[in-house]
C-alpha cells in the first residue's frame, strides 16, 4: 500500500498535487489541505503587492 509523504498513513490511492512548484503525491486529505494553503498564500501575497502597489508580473 503507498504511504503519504505529509501524514505518513497507508492510503488506497494517492493524489499528485503541485504545491509551490513542486509535485507530491499525497492522500485526499492532504491534498485537499495544500490546495486550500496555496490559495491562501497567492490571495495574501496579491493583497500585499496591492497595498504596497507592486505593478509587476506575477
Amino acid at each position: 500500500m503507498p504511504t503519504c509523504k505529509s501524514c505518513g498513513d497507508e492510503v488506497e490511492k494517492l493524489v499528485t498535487v503541485r504545491v509551490a512548484g513542486k509535485a507530491k503525491k499525497l492522500c485526499e486529505d492532504c491534498a485537499d489541505r495544500a490546495r486550500e494553503e496555496a490559495e491562501i498564500a497567492e490571495a495574501s501575497e496579491a493583497v500585499v503587492q496591492d497595498m504596497m502597489g507592486f505593478k509587476g508580473r506575477r
